[in-house]
């Protein structure tokens, strides 16, 4: 592997990790500009789907955006894979995710194996293809005693 490959991977691992960090934060423009305008979202095997950044980054903030809503996404281990055309690439990353409802009393937490692609546009990468398939998913009930100490957004 060469010295411009693997600075190539790691352009494509920021990207992923801006993704990551617009959802949680709630910054929908920095969330949006890690994709592509015709990205396809296939979240929960294809069950959520969504063709073209703005019908997925709407569904995100209209259901993650509330106060009572607070979210944790780590993904770890990439494996991405650069394509020979040197503008289209591939990834594989393991998803450890949290979302707690203080509203509904609910704390979801579980695993997934993320399938990304990738595309080089004005030379930066972006999401064209997301999606995970979940390896396991938790809910419980929140109980009176769980208190939520410290969000930046409520």
């Amino acid at each position: 592997m060469t010295l411009e490959e693997l600075a190539e991977k790691e352009l494509i691992k920021e990207t992923k990790a801006r993704y990551f960090r617009g959802l949680d934060t709630k910054d929908w423009d920095l969330f949006g500009d890690t994709m592509t305008d015709d990205v396809q979202g296939r979240y929960s095997d294809g069950q959520l789907s969504f063709d073209g950044k703005e019908p997925l980054v709407e569904f995100m903030r209209e259901n993650l955006s509330a106060s009572n809503v607070i979210t944790m996404h780590h993904g770890h281990h990439p494996e991405i894979s650069l394509n020979a055309d040197g503008v289209t690439a591939s990834g594989v990353w393991y998803l450890q995710d949290m979302v707690i409802d203080l509203i509904g009393k609910t704390r979801l937490y579980g695993a997934a194996v993320y399938q990304d692609e990738y595309r080089k546009e004005a030379g930066e990468w972006k999401i064209s293809l997301t999606g995970y398939s979940r390896t396991f998913e938790f809910v419980e009930p929140l109980s009176d005693q769980h208190v939520v100490l410290q969000s930046m957004f409520g």
